[in-house]
This record gives C-alpha cells, structure tokens and sequence, in this order.
C-alpha cells in the first residue's frame, strides 16, 4: 500500500466490478451494513463531462447502531458516515476498497470514536476477507 493509501482497507479480487459488487454488498450484509447510496462515478463522469474511466462504483454503507454511537460521541462526524467501500476495476482484476474507520479517530482527535471505529474496522475487514482476495492492505 501506497503512503497516499494508508487510510484505506483493501483487497484484490478476480473478475469483473459487477461480480465484486454482489459480492461486497452480501459480505457486508453479512456485517450488519446496509448500502445507503450507490454511485457509478465512470457512468456519472461519461455523462457530466465525457471523461471516460474503468469501471469504479462507490458504496455507501452503513450499519445503524455503529452511525448513532458515532454521532452521539461526535455530532460533526455525518461528514465522514456512510462508510465508503470502493469498488474499481485495475486491469482484469477488481479492487475493492473501505476508508478506514480509524480515519475518524485521527481526524477529529476524538478518543470517544475509537470503539465505534474498531467495531467498523473489524466488520469491514471480515468483509473484505470474505470476497477471498489477496491479503488485504
């Protein structure tokens, strides 16, 4: 992993974006999480600007309990929630990423996040492992 990508979960999986994404959103249902929002940035750039990009679909996920804990601790942290998870293709394999939730922590300086940001972690990291790639970053 890149010092540009520390804040971030990553795997590698086989296969197209698609595929990955089935899979990504079950494990992460598997989780707890929910997908609150679901954006196609390559169809959203093909059509706003004509940039052509590999596929690449961003997630928003959230697990429920784990958004009131966090606001609760810290009312500004909606600026950060839902949980990104990134899905993009990279030649013909997938990635697939998650902000680290520990990121939270170290953004607001805020110790109160730190056990609703392990509890994400671990759950986002079970994910990931889930879809069988290579070690995750």
């Amino acid at each position: 992993m890149s010092p540009a990508t520390t804040y971030a979960l990553s795997t590698t999986v086989a296969g197209s974006v698609d595929n990955a994404a089935a899979q990504t959103r079950a494990a992460l249902a598997e989780q707890g999480f929910g997908i609150l929002t679901e954006i196609d940035l390559a169809a959203t750039l093909r059509e706003k600007i004509g940039a052509d990009i590999p596929p690449h679909l961003i997630l928003g996920a959230c697990r429920p309990p784990l958004a009131h804990a966090a606001v609760t601790a810290e009312p500004s942290i909606g600026l950060l929630l839902p949980c990104n998870v990134v899905i993009r293709a990279e030649g013909d394999r997938t990635v697939v990423e998650a902000m680290d939730p520990a990121t939270m922590v170290t953004l607001t300086g805020n110790p109160a996040l730190a056990p609703v940001a392990d509890d994400a972690r671990t759950r986002l990291l079970a994910a990931l492992t889930a879809l069988g790639g290579t070690p995750l970053s």
